[in-house]
């Protein structure tokens, strides 16, 4: 579905990411693991078309998409979320969903005012499909309440069924368990499951909770100073001398380190 072929980005003297190379197939739930300033969340914005590559290619399902903008990348099927959380805080759940489908309708602004037909039935559309993608993230009931007022845990999920309402093909998550407790990183992990065997939804997922990264995922890429060190099954990731020694460091405890994490 998606491959990154020797992708690198500069910011002036600043390499972030060198010469990335990364194959994703469609159902798979791949990890996207690394030391803070690895390089990942700027991995996410060149595929996002937020950053324009200096090096290399990205291709999406056969077709180039690294010298496209950021709205027509998501119009060929690649949503995500930000690392912090970017909700319409005082709007409704409901109306932070529904904007996730701008892109996907056809109606305009004086469609709407004058209430033509055309816009009526895509706003009954973009709404039904907004509830059954909170029913999925497990927000049913909760359409009516002010976002702000929602726990962090399920302000996340906002943010996600926001990325999910217009049918990506790819989803890619920026750390979406940041900040939360056991049991709502356990519940996350069981969400990011059921977008992949309910929706159909290939994932790519940032994350620095390595044991939830083994547990979910079916391949974990790990990026160190913007290359990329390792790509491989999980249980081979964790055993890695050289992803070791990248996140904690190289000795005997920073092994056991990191297994503990699984």
């Amino acid at each position: 579905m998606l491959s990154v072929q020797k992708v690198t980005k500069r910011f002036g003297g600043l390499t972030a990411v060198q010469g990335v190379s990364l194959e994703v197939n469609k159902g798979e739930i791949v990890g996207l693991i690394g030391p803070n300033g690895a390089g990942k969340s700027t991995f996410f914005n060149i595929l996002t078309g937020i950053y324009k590559p200096n090096e290399g290619a990205i291709l999406f399902e056969g077709k180039p998409i690294h010298t496209q903008k950021p709205f027509r990348i998501a119009k060929q099927g690649i949503s995500r979320t930000f690392q912090n959380i970017r909700l319409l805080k005082e709007e409704s759940v409901l109306e932070n969903v529904k904007v996730g489908m701008f892109g996907q309708t056809r109606s305009g602004l004086w469609s709407a005012l004058l209430g033509l037909t055309q816009a009526k039935k895509e706003e009954e559309m973009v709404t039904e499909k907004s509830m059954q993608i909170l029913e999925l993230v497990g927000l049913k009931g909760y359409e009516g309440e002010q976002a702000g007022s929602l726990s962090y845990g399920n302000q996340r999920r906002v943010e996600i069924a926001r990325a999910l309402v217009s049918n990506p093909k790819l989803l890619l998550l920026d750390e979406p368990i940041a900040g939360m407790n056991a049991h709502e990183i356990e519940e996350m992990g069981e969400l990011i499951s059921a977008i992949r065997t309910k929706n159909g939804t290939t994932v790519i997922l940032i994350e620095h909770n390595v044991g939830m990264v083994v547990g979910l995922c079916d391949r974990i890429a790990v990026l160190d100073h913007g290359e990329k060190i390792a790509d491989d099954k999980p249980d081979a990731i964790i055993a890695n001398p050289a992803v070791i020694e990248a996140y904690i460091g190289k000795d005997e405890e920073a092994e056991v380190g990191l297994l503990a994490a699984h």
